[in-house]
């Protein structure tokens, strides 16, 4: 989240939807048991972290989810929005999309 630049509030909702409390909780004892639904969310947003690191220089990887894209998938938004009005299933379109670039598609 911190290479990314992402707000608070942002971070909480990529997470889903987690309020301020269990948040900052997270941050200050970050071992615990999470649900499947974290867990999934979790391993969506470091595959697609890792593959943009992958595809992209540092720089570039870290801005892309910022920046706005005109892939249909995203109709000119930002990776970013797409994700946060979409929630878990446009992780995993966004996952699969740089999964596919790595892929040579």
């Amino acid at each position: 989240m911190a290479a990314w630049r992402l707000r608070d509030d942002d971070a909480r909702e990529l997470l889903g939807g987690l309020s301020s409390s269990t948040f900052y909780e997270w941050k200050k004892n970050p071992e615990r048991v999470l649900e499947v639904d974290r867990i999934t969310r979790i391993s969506y947003l470091l595959g697609i972290y890792k593959a943009l690191h992958i595809l992209y220089g540092d720089k570039l990887a870290d801005e892309w989810v910022a920046l706005p894209n005109k892939n249909p998938i995203f109709g000119g938004r930002t990776p970013l929005s797409q994700m946060l009005a979409g929630g878990l299933l446009s992780m995993q379109t966004v996952r699969k999309l740089l999964d596919a670039r790595r892929g040579g598609l």
